[in-house]
């Protein structure tokens, strides 16, 4: 038998880097159902997923300062003009940077019973659509809260002037919540181009687009 027989009997690996056959082949591997995935996708996924453990400890925060009205107004006799306005700032904060997390951790809400009995590669193109149709309603949103943000900062002639709550203490608090949710929904958007370009970019199997 000579030498080009020998090398002909050789198996060479074939890479298919068809995004939809790497994502069939991922998902054939894992023997969990495919809406219980709850890793990051995307380096920015995994920094508000770190940065969602630092925002959630804000809820102990508020828990503290409502016992120190409590105490200060039933032990004391002198209640607080800034604890209940404080602590409504700090949960719209936490509940607002909620959506960015689920988003990042994979947890929004969605039907699993279909999406799980459906194929990977039926699964890849239901990614790819919720993706985009969320790009699209999420840059939407973004122009809406930045309208929203704007009228909270600036005065209709062009000064700065920050809403207040109108309370005796009149804290600036609602230009603040309307400026972060500005913030979280363009974050949001962000998370999901990203995402997009990890669905569209896969390289091959078991090897991910670290850098996106």
């Amino acid at each position: 038998m000579d030498s080009s027989s020998l090398n002909s009997d050789r198996s060479v690996p074939v890479t298919d880097n068809n995004p939809v056959t790497v994502l069939a082949k991922e998902n054939d591997a894992d023997t969990g159902r495919a809406s219980d995935n709850h890793q990051p996708t995307t380096f920015l996924d995994r920094w508000v997923l770190k940065a969602g453990e630092t925002v959630c400890q804000i809820f102990l925060l508020s828990a503290a300062i409502i016992a120190f009205e409590i105490i200060a107004r039933y032990v004391f006799n002198s209640p607080t003009i800034w604890v209940h306005e404080t602590t409504t700032l700090f949960c719209a904060i936490c509940f607002l940077y909620a959506g960015n997390y689920c988003l990042a951790s994979n947890r929004h809400i969605r039907i699993g019973i279909f999406y799980d009995s459906v194929s990977a590669k039926a699964r890849y193109y239901l990614d790819l659509f919720i993706t985009t149709f969320s790009i699209i309603y999420t840059g939407v949103l973004s122009w809406g809260a930045y309208l929203v943000a704007e009228k909270s900062l600036f005065a209709p002639w062009g000064d700065f002037r920050a809403e207040t709550s109108g309370s005796a203490w009149d804290p600036a608090l609602p230009a603040i919540v309307k400026t972060f949710l500005f913030f979280c929904v363009v974050l949001m958007l962000i998370q999901y181009v990203l995402q997009l370009c990890k669905l569209l970019f896969r390289v091959s199997p078991g090897v991910e687009s670290n850098d996106v």
